[in-house]
């Protein structure tokens, strides 16, 4: 089986080989830019990133045998110019990710320690809305498309190390999120417990 790199070297002088790298990559595409975006907006963007994608292809680095995180990278540069839209449809983000049964820990661990993933991350979805855009990809590229540092590092054209920077630095500001969402919830189920018992002896 040729590998991705062989294919876009083929294309280079018959076009029409490119199209194998659609029919390889635009389900995966797909489905991590419709967990980002909804449904609706999913097919332009996944029709975008193989026409650029189609467009550069004679600047992809052929000593990569995979081309997914290159055109992962090409998504996500994509999607940057529709924020606006992701955060209008971050309840179609929620639909998206329950049905395709993905486990998206906000703390970076696995979302089966959680009772409730989807809960956590809705809840703290304000401040992964304030990450700064490297970091807001870094975390998306990682948890809703299962990449390594190694190809997250390539998807946005940053050092590996930048990737473990800033996933340690997300880490610890959702951990401390995630904590504070739980210590108000304690607190308001011990308030209304305190009021219960004060009604009943009322």
């Amino acid at each position: 089986m040729s590998t991705d790199s062989e294919i876009i070297v083929r294309s280079l002088t018959r076009a029409s080989a490119f199209t194998e790298i659609f029919d390889r990559h635009a389900t995966v595409i797909g489905r991590y830019v419709a967990r980002r975006l909804g449904p609706h907006d999913a097919e332009d963007v996944v029709s975008e990133t193989f026409l650029v994608a189609f467009q550069k292809r004679s600047s992809f680095d052929q000593a990569r045998d995979s081309a997914r995180p290159w055109l992962l990278g090409i998504a996500t540069r994509l999607m940057k110019k529709r924020q606006a839209v992701e955060a209008r449809h971050w309840e179609a983000v929620q639909l998206g990710a329950a049905a395709a049964r993905t486990d998206v820990d906000i703390t970076i661990e696995r979302a089966a320690e959680r009772a409730d993933a989807a809960q956590a991350v809705r809840e703290l979805w304000p401040t992964v809305a304030k990450l700064s855009s490297g970091d807001r990809e870094t975390l998306m590229l990682y948890a809703l498309a299962d990449l390594s540092y190694e190809e997250i590092a390539a998807a946005l054209s940053i050092p590996v190390g930048t990737v473990r920077s800033r996933l340690n630095r997300v880490r610890r500001r959702l951990d401390a999120a995630w904590k504070a969402s739980t210590r108000r919830d304690e607190y308001l189920e011990r308030e209304g417990q305190d009021d219960g018992h004060y009604r009943a002896r009322t």
